[in-house]
């Protein structure tokens, strides 16, 4: 068991049996032992690997998504360009470098980063040197707000409730012969999934993401009410139904409750909630990750870049078009919605 185990064992010995969100909060989080405080996850030696990092091609055609936004909303000259969770800063980096051309775009712009790893924040800052961190999404500045969320509402932490009845059981993370284990609570009504027994049977199972409402009232006050647009890009669907809960290390599943702290922990977004909570900015209709970038033109960045590749670049780089786009890759499994001021065009790539 880890360092980070033993404290969660104890304080369940201590307490009782706690939420997954809470135990995910703590295995993601904890500020000595949590899986993004104390390392670089990504790429070939870490446990995972984005779009980003797949090809430059993904922030590019973000990026100047984000500008055309931008001059559709008539140019205004003070923004901020926020990334929610932004890895390496990647991302930010190759979307600023396909925009250096867009008349006023950059002189126009703050980059903000929501970041909590310190060991992120130092990759970041090497990537996007002039960019400004904050913990929360309540830091940005009041200005029409232009934000990148990739890979971002997936890590945020789940709870999970099994229907019984008219009433739900919680799955909660207890321990069992010394070591960590799941167990139900005893059934009870809940308000907040009461329209959920209407698309549900006994015995199946629901997530929710505590703290997605807050973040996207935030994001669609501040976008609604002084323009800009999001981009919410993860793998997901319209609405939760089954366990989706993963663990990641080295690129491989793993049990989650078996190294606490050592491995990567994700879920399925529910991008109806992000819908949902997004009033009084507008939201577009769900798109795959696929579709949504061939409309941004993808493939003919990619051909315009492969003019100049031969041989193991070529063959890489075709591979990376492949990846991102293609149905039975990360071009289905991830979707794309938009969010927008109800007076403005939806973002690029996207419909209304």
């Amino acid at each position: 068991m880890t360092a980070l185990g033993d404290l969660l064992i104890a304080r369940i010995a201590r307490t009782g049996p706690i939420t997954l969100a809470d135990y995910m909060a703590d295995c993601l989080m904890h500020p000595e032992h949590g899986y993004y405080a104390t390392r670089d996850p990504l790429g070939v030696k870490g446990d995972f690997i984005t779009a980003p990092e797949i090809s430059q091609m993904f922030g590019e055609l973000i990026g100047l998504a984000l500008a055309q936004s931008w001059l559709d909303q008539g140019a205004p000259n003070s923004i901020a360009l926020a990334e929610l969770g932004p890895g390496r800063g990647t991302l930010m980096a190759d979307a600023l470098r396909a925009t250096r051309g867009v008349p006023g775009f950059h002189q126009a712009l703050s980059v903000h980063f929501i970041e909590t790893s310190p060991t992120l924040r130092d990759l970041q800052a090497k990537a996007v040197p002039n960019a400004q961190w904050h913990d929360t999404i309540d830091g940005l500045p009041d200005a029409p707000l232009f934000v990148i969320a990739n890979e971002f509402f997936d890590a945020l932490p789940i709870r999970q409730f099994i229907r019984n009845g008219n009433g739900w059981r919680e799955r909660m993370v207890g321990v069992t012969d010394n070591n960590l284990s799941f167990g139900l609570s005893a059934p009870a009504p809940l308000a907040a999934l009461e329209k959920r027994l209407t698309d549900t049977k006994d015995g199946d199972l629901v997530e929710q993401c505590p703290v997605l409402p807050g973040i996207m009232q935030v994001l669609g006050q501040r976008i609604g009410n002084h323009g800009g647009a999001a981009l919410i890009i993860d793998y997901g669907d319209w609405q939760s139904l089954g366990d989706t809960l993963q663990a990641l290390a080295q690129h491989d599943g793993v049990d989650p409750l078996e190294n606490p702290g050592m491995a990567d922990l994700t879920a399925h977004v529910d991008f109806a909630a992000i819908a949902e909570n997004a009033h009084p900015a507008k939201f577009t209709r769900l798109s795959t990750q696929g579709v949504f970038l061939e409309r941004l033109g993808i493939t003919d960045r990619a051909q315009a870049l492969a003019r100049n590749m031969t041989g193991d670049a070529l063959q890489s780089h075709i591979k990376a078009h492949r990846r991102l786009t293609h149905p039975s890759e990360m071009g289905d499994l991830f979707k794309v919605i938009g969010i927008y001021p109800s007076s403005a065009t939806p973002p690029p790539g996207l419909e209304p």
